[in-house]
């Protein structure tokens, strides 16, 4: 079959003409998708019934009380259903292979129309596959697992009573300010805490403080706890160590009823390695919904890798999508891993220098574009309002661009440059004197025109135990000793405070076209996140977050909170985000100065030790300018050395606009235009 290309296509070459000479590996991703969307479509009556087979595979109770097994399972033998229900009699219910490796069990209610299986049953598949061997597992479509005595999971079953939704989802923001978040860290208790706590203490304090997006981590079922939610064992339950199903619909309608969306953390890049409570050999086979030998295996996670060609597969991760937005009524997707997904290298020990070269060769993983052009054609076909995020290193240009010029349709990308701009920039400067102001505006400002970018300014990652947040790589140790009001404000503190602020005004200024935040560091948690394990007893001491520390009025940690409010109040006021890139005017190496235009405000940063008066700050528009945010307000645990009420006239030098403004040392000043 001859290649086609995408209907728009002219418009994605025309916005990146470097894509121009890799048209025809453009048409052969187009051409490939196509291909797999018609296959499905020969086999099913549409993509949303094709997505909806969650609601026929697995153990589900009907509406005559009757409980109806269905799985596929090609290399399994014999396959029998049993639980504490039937006392574990694993002979009793054996389900009836049919064609094309599905097989099936309906276990008729008693005879009083009650079903057989009582809510609450803990239920596993006994298996022999066609070598003989025999072993047990659990549902891959199980919606429900708990970890009880044994140290793997068991299926329970528990059908899903009618929940009652009090609030619609929200409607779309303009711009998106995500609040990235684990429900089990979320109080100050050194525990696992709850989907209720989370909806009843998280969502009112970040809806107050101006997010309107919440993103969650670690929902899907996982074994590991430690593995952040990263090593998923059951796609379609919700993790049971933060309460059942219905708790979890509680925290999102909660959200959408203080106008948040919510977005679910996906991991279809990959999957545990777990046999007895995961996905990996279900029917014993090293294949099933994997690519088998080598190719299959993810050597740096230890986990598994989709065959993103095989149809099983498809259907199985197209409804997982179908499944966490019709039943949970998320908003939308953050796809975890989406670099390893692109490349059959996975990204591993490879560099990406932004060569053309580098993304359209024989490592690219043609299969996984094309699933990921069909998740996001039919999520945003079906639900218009439906947002996607992918977390990709590469920069793969068309990532962000709709399937129908070419591209793979994605929403937005991460800005995960940046996390590592700062990170790096922390640990190898000894001064601040060699911090390159020039390469930090390039880094942040640098992105593919017309695909919107998430900026950030650290990653979840660097909150784990072994790496620092921004604010202890500020701070250091005296986090410990001198937060306190009402001791001395130490130097090592007093610069702290100050650049936490400036980064994050300068990230969320000039980085993307949203922003987000882990938790805590919107008010510089300071401890690392410590998940339970072997090597510190199992403790819980480190896997909390202390948003006490930002509610005592004697401790330092509120200014930072303040100032984190104080950013989503004025781009949700001045409106800065969705009006492209920011105009650099200026970048001074040795005064540390950055100057740039964004939308209608003029952003003026000061990173130097040392204060400069009458600066001469370029603006776009002459007229009188004032301040609307000032970092060293003392609100924000400033110095309060810029008079709020002073009016800044412009002058005329040749054809540019200037302002002369007093800019003390380590302080971010925005200026608006107000006459």
């Amino acid at each position: 079959m001859s290649s086609i290309s995408a209907p728009d296509i002219a418009s994605l070459l025309s916005l990146d003409p470097y894509l121009s000479p890799f048209k025809s590996h453009l048409d052969t991703l187009y051409s490939s998708y196509q291909q797999t969307r018609d296959r499905i479509l020969s086999l099913s009556p549409s993509l949303e019934e094709f997505a909806r087979s969650y609601r026929d595979f697995g153990i589900q109770i009907q509406t005559d009380n009757s409980v109806r097994c269905k799985e596929w399972a090609p290399n399994l033998a014999r396959l029998n259903l049993a639980g504490d229900f039937n006392h574990w009699n694993k002979s009793e219910y054996e389900l009836e292979r049919k064609e094309s490796g599905i097989w099936e069990l309906v276990i008729q209610p008693d005879d009083k129309g009650h079903c057989k299986i009582p809510v609450g049953s803990d239920l596993r598949y006994f298996c022999e596959d066609k070598q003989g061997n025999k072993f047990d597992r659990i549902s891959p479509w199980a919606r429900y697992v708990t970890q009880g005595t044994r140290i793997y999971f068991n299926e329970v079953f528990l059908p899903s009573p009618q929940f009652e939704w009090g609030y619609k989802s929200p409607t779309p923001p303009r711009v998106l300010y995500i609040y990235e978040s684990h429900v089990g860290i979320c109080t100050p208790e050194p525990k696992i805490s709850s989907y209720v706590e989370f909806a009843d203490t998280v969502i009112p304090r970040i809806a107050k403080l101006g997010y309107n997006s919440v993103q969650l981590m670690a929902v899907m079922e996982h074994a590991y706890y430690a593995s952040f939610g990263y090593q998923v064992t059951s796609f379609f339950a919700p993790s049971s160590r933060f309460g059942p199903p219905d708790t979890l619909k509680y925290l999102i309608d909660t959200a959408h009823k203080h106008g948040m969306l919510v977005l679910l953390d996906l991991v279809h890049s990959h999957a545990s390695n777990n046999t007895t409570d995961g996905l990996n050999s279900f029917d014993g086979s090293d294949s099933h919904y994997f690519l088998s030998g080598p190719a299959g295996k993810h050597d740096q996670w230890n986990s598994r890798i989709f065959d993103y060609t095989n149809t099983d597969t498809l259907k199985f991760l197209l409804s997982n999508l179908e499944y966490w937005v019709s039943e949970f009524k998320f908003d939308g997707f953050r796809f975890d891993g989406v670099t390893s997904m692109l490349y059959h290298h996975h990204g591993v020990n490879y560099s990406f220098s932004g060569d053309y070269n580098e993304y359209f060769n024989e490592y690219l993983n043609q299969g996984a574009v094309n699933y990921m052009m069909l998740a996001n054609e039919y999520l945003h076909t079906k639900y218009p309002n439906i947002v996607t995020i992918a977390e990709d290193v590469s920069g793969f240009p068309g990532l962000c661009r709709p399937v129908h010029e070419g591209g793979v349709g994605f929403d937005y990308r991460l800005a995960m440059s940046t996390p590592d701009l700062w990170i790096k920039l922390l640990k190898e400067s000894t001064t601040d004197a060699e911090w390159n102001v020039g390469n930090i505006v390039h880094t942040l400002n640098n992105r593919r025109y017309k695909e919107k970018n998430i900026a950030y300014v650290e990653s979840h990652d660097q909150a784990l135990v072994g790496d620092k947040s921004i604010a202890f790589w500020l701070m250091d140790q005296e986090m410990y000793t001198n937060m306190s009001v009402l001791s001395d404000l130490t130097p090592r503190i007093e610069r702290g405070i100050a650049l936490h602020k400036i980064l994050r005004l300068l990230t969320f200024g000039l980085g993307g076209e949203g922003i987000l935040t882990f938790m805590g560091n919107e008010f510089g948690h300071p401890e690392w996140l410590d998940f339970p394990r072997e090597g510190n007893g199992e403790s819980y001491h480190y896997c909390r977050r202390q948003y006490n520390l930002a509610d005592d009025e004697l401790l330092r940690y509120k200014f930072l909170e303040r100032f984190d409010g104080a950013i989503l109040t004025a781009e949700r006021d001045y409106k800065w985000l969705d009006r492209g890139n920011g105009y650099i005017y200026l970048a001074h190496e040795s005064d540390k100065v950055i100057v740039f235009e964004r939308g209608d405000l003029c952003f003026a940063f000061n990173l130097h030790w040392e204060s400069f008066q009458g600066y001469r700050t370029q603006v776009k528009t002459p007229g009188k300018y004032k301040v609307v945010l000032n970092s060293d307000a003392e609100q924000f645990g400033g110095q309060n050395r810029v008079d709020l009420s002073t009016e800044y006239f412009s002058y005329t030098e040749g054809d540019k606009f200037y302002i002369s403004t007093y800019l003390p040392s380590r302080t971010a000043l925005v200026f608006q235009l107000c006459d």
